[in-house]
């Protein structure tokens, strides 16, 4: 299941240089592109944009869901 931004995000950058896929950018508020979010699955043991977020913004994309052996495989595609 990919990961979603809500809209309490205070946009303080702390997510997006941790992201492993760079599947955060920045709008509005920060924003996980569904297609490039592992939940980082592959690369680290949790996600790690929910770690570093000081406003616990970033929630499961129920519009996006996704075993772990699907978000492995898109992990294994994004980075060869």
């Amino acid at each position: 299941m990919a990961l979603i931004i809500l809209d309490t995000c205070t946009a303080c950058d702390a997510c997006r240089p941790v992201c492993p896929n760079e599947a955060i950018s920045e709008g509005d508020i920060y924003v996980i592109d569904p297609d490039r979010c592992t939940e980082c699955v592959g690369a680290e043991d949790e996600p790690q944009c929910k770690l570093v977020c000081p406003a616990d913004c970033i929630v499961q994309d129920p519009d996006h869901v996704e075993t772990q052996e699907q978000l492995l495989a898109k992990y294994q595609a994004l980075h060869g």
